[in-house]
């Protein structure tokens, strides 16, 4: 049987006979047809994203062989994954699979998939009481494929324990718990109620035992760093100004009445706080990454951590030190929360060792789901926070704003701020009301009111369909009474309410998936990966999508390990994630394991890791200066300056309400954003004042300082190390980050001019190649990985093993075609974007009338109400649906129609002409050329 399966997993997920077939390949492609690589048994025989010789010529020629060498992924070299440049000029290069692009393309996503694979396998580590048996099994059926978790109950003392708690003491939700996302988070999977609700302990995707390597708390991490590690050590504040200031290399960054980050009092246009900018992404999408994660995680209560202080470096310099890099030796900031300091348990198996957690924990005080928490809140307080309309209690309320704006979408109001009634902190006050109000800004502003009049208008058009047809089907099931038809007049404004959060949230995640993602990752692997993520890459073919999916549904109910995980998650890119499970034959709502039956955790709940946290600290794409546009008065004409400081917390309501919601969207969707790399973060962010720090003598706070202080507290693997539990190749030398290539982003001067400070600040020691520092990957030739990383015994080596991870992704100079970000992080998204979506029954099983309505599924699948729209000519060699964001965009914003119709993704700088196959040139569109914006410095 396993043989079979590998057969058709090879077959499914490589065409590796259609790559064969390329005549002039033919020497290098036929080793292809000897099957696939095997899933490694162990984590130290992984993957690590690197091919056959004979392989990468067959996938990519000369050039994919000539870079194996080094340190980074091999799939980037192939054809056709860059821009026109990468594509195979040859005869028969176009021929679908067969020809050279196909290959490469298609080898590409194979790598990518055997990566996911081994990650599923390798990567998770549930540090809420269920990793033991995770590793042991439990009631005959192995680990991975394991469903249900006592951990995973509510307890006694919840207010819904008796609800779902039966005389046998096992749980299963059912009723009003199921039919809508419930406030905290409960019951989203039925049998494991407490799952991914708020205050469960956030996950990890590192062994426990690689994590807090500051503590020294096992021999390997002793090894790997000596006594070089510390809270801040190196010094957080220094590693801020000397790596990640964007004067800290000041040849390609202009500086004009910057003021520190603040332009002008009068938001001159002659000011300037230069950054290096990303062509190929705007300021849209550096705001809707914090939007998410507000959504996704937090470590704070209530905008504050734990009350004790502490101080955050810039103590052991010279005042002459001080004054050249500009720290504050005075900043302190609260500790972080920790919910588990003491050590903890370990348990044996088969002559193993094993830690049943990390050495400390974290509370997720947010929900882990993608459901729009941030609008709607996660707990009981924050939902006071959320107003709703007082004349249709379905709708959120938005306010009329006095204002001679034109424009169609000014009727749709804005958010109210908050009243002196409502629950909130003292930061807060002034701001418009949201269920998560912190770290405010005019990004967030804008994402608020663009989602709550997006809600309004599903709840306007559902209106719409009741008056009209007030008899007719709405599709909504209540599962207390599954058979009864709830008619368009029957669903009440709660109900209604509750229908609009499912479908602004799913549109959320779509947007997410298959839009932003797509533009970070600008290359066509990525394209077709996220797209199969969504919906599969038989998506134009209904007979293999419905037959790829009977295989996903028969996978779920295995209890063996590989199929219920690894196969899987190969079959599931046939079909799609999203919608897993609902489309089943007979599916009922009487049938609570229909209701949940699209649901795989892979064997360990569902909740972020701090590893994924920490590589969505992506500051450097926030520019200090907004540069302010109007729709109606010349869009290619910067008409102001803005700080982004001054439009942060109370400051965002007049902001919005002064320019209105359409002239924003245009100003952020008109801008790149910055580049994700050292020496490019906000300066403002390093300057930012902090009221509610009153034990601080400077009430500042160095936001770039307190990441790396964050991830040290949370035990985050220095970055090394990281790639290492990630299955990446390690680096040896702080060399190894340069990258010399013509195509490189960064000029490598300026590379040079970075890995000579990283060397100044994290030092070099003499090696000891009798100190054994890893167990997550071992050399080539299979001897394991010692202090000298390979270098003669006692030479004098790099601290590479001490840099933060942070700093290490940064400093990755070298990354696929169009990436926005590092391949590090990437390996990271490469398994929680799936999992978030392999996890949610409201993405997959539930995701029908039954719980969204008639209109709801209509409106997800479609983008909107109606059928689905296409974008008049093909883009990347595709033919494009109009973007949910983009047609959200022309719902809320109408006035914007003419600037919108030439965007094909709404997070590519919309005046940028999108050129060839992926290009990422900094050219206009023909009606932009006179914009500044593209005008050479």
């Amino acid at each position: 049987m396993r043989i079979v399966v590998s057969f058709v997993l090879f077959l499914f997920s490589s065409t590796a006979f259609a790559q064969a077939a390329k005549w002039s390949d033919l020497d290098d492609c036929v080793a292809l047809l000897l099957g696939p690589r095997k899933i490694a048994r162990e984590r130290d025989d992984r993957f690590l994203g690197k091919v056959a010789e004979t392989t990468a010529r067959c996938r990519g020629g000369e050039r994919a062989v000539a870079f194996r060498g080094l340190p980074w992924i091999d799939w980037a070299n192939y054809w056709a994954t860059a821009d026109d440049g990468s594509t195979s000029r040859g005869v028969f290069a176009n021929v679908p699979h067969l020809g050279a692009n196909g290959r490469g393309v298609d080898g590409a996503l194979l790598d990518l998939e055997y990566q996911r694979m081994e990650l599923i396998k390798f990567n998770l580590f549930d540090n809420a009481g269920t990793y033991e048996e995770f590793i042991r099994g439990a009631n005959n059926v192995a680990g991975p494929a394991l469903k249900q978790w006592t951990a995973m109950r509510l307890p006694e003392s919840h207010p819904s324990y008796a609800a779902i708690t039966g005389p046998d003491g096992r749980q299963q939700c059912k009723g009003d718990l199921i039919r809508f996302r419930n406030l905290t988070g409960i019951c989203n999977d039925l049998r494991n109620p407490a799952m991914g609700s708020t205050n469960m302990l956030f996950a990890r995707n590192a062994q426990f035992e690689s994590t807090f390597p500051d503590l020294g708390k096992n021999e390997l991490a002793r090894n790997r760093h000596g006594e070089r590690l510390g809270l801040l050590t190196p010094d957080p504040q220094v590693v801020s100004r000397v790596l990640f200031s964007r004067d800290a290399y000041s040849a390609d960054t202009p500086n004009v009445d910057c003021n520190l980050g603040l332009g002008t009092p009068d938001n001159s246009t002659k000011a300037n706080c230069g950054y290096q900018g990303a062509p190929f992404f705007n300021v849209l999408a550096a705001f809707w990454i914090q939007f998410m994660t507000h959504d996704w995680f937090s470590h704070l209560v209530e905008g504050a951590n734990a009350p004790a202080m502490m101080k955050v470096g810039c103590d052991n310099l010279t005042p002459e030190q001080v004054a050249k890099i500009g720290c504050r030796p005075g900043d302190v900031i609260d500790r972080g929360l920790v919910a588990q300091a003491d050590d903890p348990a370990s348990f044996t198996h088969k002559d193993r060792s094993y830690l049943t957690r990390a050495y400390r924990t974290m509370q997720n005080t947010n929900t882990a789901w993608w459901d729009a928490s941030q609008i709607y809140g996660y707990d009981e307080r924050s939902r006071m926070r959320v107003k709703r309309d007082p004349n249709d209690r379905a709708r959120l309320h938005l306010e009329a704003v006095p204002t001679m704006r034109p424009g169609a979408g000014e009727k749709q109001g804005y958010l109210p701020a908050f009243g002196p009634d409502d629950p909130i902190i003292g930061q807060w006050k002034g701001q418009e009301t949201a269920g998560f109000p912190d770290n405010w800004s005019i990004g967030m502003s804008f994402y608020h009111t663009v989602f709550s009049r997006e809600h309004n208008q599903f709840v306007d058009e559902f209106r719409r369909i009741q008056k009209a047809t007030p008899d007719a089907d709405s599709g909504l099931r209540n599962p207390s009474d599954p058979a009864k038809v709830i008619r368009y007049r029957d669903v009440t404004d709660d109900e209604l309410f509750e229908m609009g959060r499912l479908v602004v949230s799913a549109m959320i995640a779509k947007i997410h998936t298959i839009e932003w993602t797509p533009q970070l990752l600008y290359d066509e692997p990525l394209f077709n990966a996220m797209n199969a993520n969504w919906s599969g890459l038989f998506a134009e073919n209904k007979l293999l999508k419905r037959v790829s999916a009977k295989i996903v549904d028969d996978l779920s109910k295995s209890t063996d390990p590989f199929d219920a995980t690894i196969l899987y998650s190969v079959v599931a890119s046939g079909a799609g994630i999203f919608g897993t499970g609902s489309t089943k034959r007979g599916w009922s709502l009487a049938n609570l394991d229909d209701v949940n039956g699209g649901v795989n955790h892979f064997g360990s709940p569902f909740n972020f890791p701090e590893e994924f946290v920490t590589v969505y600290r992506l500051h450097p794409l926030v520019p200090d200066l907004l540069e302010y546009r109007e729709w109606n008065n010349d869009p290619n004409q910067i008409r102001q300056k803005v700080s982004v400081m001054s439009t942060v917390r109370g400051k965002a309501t007049p902001a919005m309400r002064e320019h209105g919601l359409a002239n924003w969207a245009l100003t952020m969707g008109r801008q790149r954003l910055g580049l994700l790399t050292l020496g490019n973060h906000p300066r403002f962010l390093q300057n930012l004042p902090m009221p509610r720090l009153t034990e601080s003598p400077t009430q500042m706070i160095d936001v770039v300082a307190l990441d790396l202080i964050r991830d040290r507290e949370r035990g985050v693997p220095r970055f090394n190390e990281f790639r290492r539990q990630y299955g990446l190749r390690q680096l040896r030398s702080f060399d190894d980050f340069l990258e010399p290539r013509s195509t490189a982003v960064v000029p490598i001067e300026r590379q040079k001019y970075f890995v000579a400070k990283l060397r100044e600040l994290y030092g070099q020691h003499k090696c000891d190649a009798s100190k054994i520092i890893t167990a997550a990957q071992r050399n080539p030739d299979g001897t394991p990985i010692n202090d000298c990383l390979g270098f003669p015994d006692g030479t004098m080596v790099d601290n590479i093993e001490d840099v933060d991870t942070v700093v290490g992704w940064l400093a990755e100079f070298s990354r696929p075609h169009g990436f926005a970000i590092s391949e590090t992080q990437f390996q990271v998204f490469i398994l929680n974007a799936s999992r978030r979506l392999f996890s949610d029954r409201f993405f997959t099983s539930s995701f029908r009338p039954e719980f969204y309505g008639t209109l709801g599924v209509q409106w997800v699948s479609n983008n909107g109400p109606g059928p689905k729209r296409w974008e008049p000519a093909p883009s990347n060699g595709h033919k494009v649906e109009v973007s949910p964001l983009k047609r959200v965009l022309l719902r809320v914003t109408p006035e914007l129609e003419g600037e919108l119709k030439y965007v094909v993704n709404a997070f590519d700088p919309w005046a940028r002409d999108r050129g060839k196959y992926y290009s990422i040139d900094w050219t206009p569109r023909m009606d932009a050329k006179n914009d500044p914006a593209f005008a050479k410095p």
